[in-house]
């Protein structure tokens, strides 16, 4: 039994909060625990210098962690110029165009804002969970304007951690498992239950192929959980939108 009073397989309290900022495209506050971002979602008529000319779009992120998400305040600058950061902002960016069409999206860039606004681990996984909302809820608006012809989203995809600590496996890290853990991973996997990220490391330790295999056993179950409830966040929208166009 975990502090929290968690068995070792099980993930924390997740809500999903659609339009959650007024003046968002779209926009979505995800609660896995005690760890809190905010997911917004934007549309800009552009793309990047290299795909211009090729009718493809592009979908990119930018994260943050507020000054005061952490428990020592971070710098502006800190949180911005890191290379954890732009390792992350890549990370859910690769997630997100994994299950897009970006041909249908013509010469358009997505932008996904994930703002960390309490942080007690998982932060990236979160961002990707919660940022694919926010990714569907702007593509459906998109594709009610007739903006968008083709319903580019192909799968959910959600993200997770999972970890090592005192020889057994465990999903869902908060802070204090994290940093205790002998071995973590990040994991996103679609909802056909595909892999799109393994971000693996042993913390002054190593680890065995069956320990990695059971730990990705864990991962999978927690993403199923976790597109769960993106699938309940989403409601009748999603039979609308999703299912209608598969």
């Amino acid at each position: 039994m975990r502090k929290d009073g968690r068995q070792n397989d099980q993930i924390r309290p997740v809500k999903i909060r659609r339009n959650y900022i007024k003046n968002a495209q779209a926009s979505v506050l995800i609660e896995t625990g005690d760890t809190k971002v905010i997911c917004t979602a934007t549309c800009e008529e552009r793309v990047p210098p290299w795909l211009k000319g090729y009718d493809r779009g592009w979908i990119t992120a930018e994260y943050f962690m507020l000054p005061a998400s952490a428990s020592s305040r971070i710098s502006r600058d800190q949180a911005k110029s890191s290379g954890r950061t732009h390792e992350i902002q890549r990370m859910i960016g690769r997630s997100l165009r994994a299950v897009t069409n970006l041909d249908s999206l013509g010469e358009r860039t997505i932008i996904i804002d994930c703002d960390c606004i309490q942080a007690d681990g998982g932060t990236r996984t979160a961002s990707v969970t919660g940022g694919f909302v926010a990714l569907v809820d702007l593509m459906a608006q998109l594709k009610r304007k007739g903006i968008v012809r083709v319903w580019p989203i192909r799968d959910f995809v959600a993200g997770i951690s999972v970890g090592i600590l005192n020889g057994r496996g465990y999903l869902d890290l908060n802070y204090e498992e994290d940093s205790s853990a002998t071995c973590d991973l990040n994991v996103v996997m679609t909802g056909g239950g595909k892999f799109v990220e393994i971000q693996g490391t042993g913390e002054e330790a190593t680890f065995s192929r069956a320990e990695l295999d059971g730990l990705l056993a864990l991962a999978e179950e927690g993403v199923k959980e976790l597109i769960t409830a993106q699938k309940e966040a989403f409601g009748e929208m999603l039979v609308k939108n999703f299912i209608s166009s598969q």
